[in-house]
């Protein structure tokens, strides 16, 4: 019998087969999660100051990190911007590609990864350690539904900061690159300016907004899904070992997750 089970799990299309259906069954209790945290956002009574205290946790919490990531990478921009069109004498379309770059691109995908790595993370050990200490099976126990008292701010809170953290972004970076370029590199204010303001229209500005709403639906859905299942997620341990390895997990998914949608909304959008 030992034998036979050992062949068995040894057999390369058996473990092919296993994997495909942990793989499908994982994907539709993401998908069922996904489905009850955004009912949880439309029931009576709404939490509102729970969600404000989200809002001030994911949004005001991450203007630090986000304010040092944008200024950094705006005049890294200024620098390399300034080196490569200095080549061809348009250090005057500087504003332009910078603006371009940081409203389309960066500013969203960068933005995303970091809310991902400090607020996801942060989402996800909360709900799995209160999933393996059954504070959760205690909230349904008094009948209370877990998806509205927990998950559901969470969601809204997401979904309203990340667009406004995206915004932030690019208006830092877009300074950081007039720092480095017109401040150190000698670039026309004027030129930097206009150059910006010619080239930038409302289908970038709009390419940036669905973008950043899209990596915020994923990064919430991501991160509080894999805490909320942490007791389905095969191979997670138990205790704190499940908790911080699907924490890991979360924050791994959530910043492929983006990038792999990063490429489809530019190439259907773009």
């Amino acid at each position: 019998m030992k034998t036979s089970a050992s062949r068995l799990s040894s057999n390369p299309l058996n473990r092919l087969g296993s994997w495909a259906i942990d793989t499908v069954s994982d994907l539709g209790r993401m998908t069922l999660f996904m489905l009850q945290a955004y009912r949880g956002c439309v029931r009576k009574p709404f939490r509102l100051a729970e969600l404000l205290k989200q809002i001030q946790f994911i949004g005001a919490g991450s203007f630090l990190v986000i304010f040092f990531t944008a200024i950094s990478t705006g005049m890294v921009l200024g620098l390399q911007g300034y080196y490569s069109l200095s080549k061809f004498g348009a250090e005057g379309m500087l504003g332009s590609a910078v603006s371009l770059t940081l409203i389309m691109e960066l500013g969203p995908v960068l933005t995303a990864l970091m809310v991902a790595g400090r607020a996801g993370s942060a989402m996800c050990a909360e709900i799995g350690i209160m999933q393996i200490s059954e504070q959760i099976d205690a909230l349904e126990c008094m009948a209370i539904d877990p998806f509205r008292f927990l998950i559901s701010p969470k969601f809204l809170a997401m979904i309203i900061s990340m667009p406004l953290l995206t915004a932030f972004f690019d208006l830092i970076g877009i300074f950081g690159g007039y720092m480095s370029g017109v401040t150190l590199m000698g670039v026309n204010p004027g030129s930097y300016i206009e150059g910006m303001r010619t080239s930038v229209t409302n289908h970038d500005i709009f390419l940036g907004f669905v973008k950043s709403l899209v990596f915020a639906m994923l990064v919430v859905w991501i991160c509080t899904g894999r805490g909320y299942l942490v007791k389905q997620i095969r191979g997670a341990g138990f205790g704190a070992e499940s908790v911080s390895r699907v924490t890991t997990q979360a924050v791994v998914m959530s910043s492929i997750s983006v990038l792999i949608f990063d490429y489809l909304i530019t190439a259907i959008l773009l």
